[in-house]
């Protein structure tokens, strides 16, 4: 029996919507201007280049429902994105083949100190100060693909407080979700648990503490986060 130095961490699970068994959670990745009105809106070339990651961890992840303000902060930013969760992965794995590795999708959040981003970004350096931090990444409950089918449209849109701030449409991601799946399995070995948070839509902004956030994808129930 495998005996452990220290306690060993938890199991970083996510509820699936109709059932009581967890989804757990392996890895994070992000990926960076997958919309080209948001790329433009934040001083970049819409152009197809090739598309870039970067990572949360798994506990930043949280299906709360709330958003504690972080610390070191005063320009923290929604960024509404539908996630998605894999069943099985591989390497080089074809791009024709991809979807058949998504278990579900989720509402998410990826909630960014754009200040702190931004500093980093003026000297080259990773964003993770900026992007994984705790409880960066709220997240609705997961949806098995065999309810929702596989989705590459439907419109998504957040709203802060009543007033809309971000809209767009699936089929407006840059890089769509079965490249996403192909692109990444080139250069990591995907496997169950992994989530891909899939890009966000242009509008994105500043939030405070007590700010309501309501995030909706046709097909799933809205997500609501309060900033706390």
């Amino acid at each position: 029996m495998t005996s452990y130095a220290i306690e060993t961490p938890p199991v970083v699970a996510l509820p699936i919507r109709g059932s009581d068994a967890l989804f757990p959670v392996r890895r994070v990745y992000c990926i960076g201007r997958n919309y080209a009105a948001h790329t433009i809106e934040m001083g970049h070339d819409p152009d197809r280049e090739a598309p870039f990651f970067f990572q949360k961890n798994p506990n930043n992840l949280d299906p709360s429902g709330e958003f504690p303000y972080p610390d070191h902060s005063s320009d923290v930013h929604h960024e509404a994105e539908l996630a998605v969760l894999l069943k099985s992965g591989g390497t080089n794995i074809p791009l024709d083949e991809a979807e058949s590795h998504i278990y579900g999708y989720a509402l998410s959040l990826d909630m960014t100190r754009r200040d702190l981003q931004g500093e980093q970004k003026k000297l080259g350096r990773p964003w993770e100060i900026g992007k994984a931090f705790e409880r960066s990444a709220p997240i609705g409950p997961v949806y098995p693909v065999s309810e929702t089918g596989l989705r590459n449209d439907g419109a998504i849109s957040l709203s802060v407080n009543g007033d809309l701030r971000q809209k767009g449409d699936l089929n407006q991601m840059i890089w769509k979700v079965p490249e996403m799946i192909s692109y990444l399995s080139d250069y990591f070995e995907l496997a169950a648990g992994d989530v891909i948070l899939s890009g966000t839509p242009s509008g994105v902004g500043p939030v405070e503490r007590g700010d309501t956030m309501v995030l909706s994808i046709d097909g799933f129930e809205d997500f609501t986060v309060t900033v706390t």
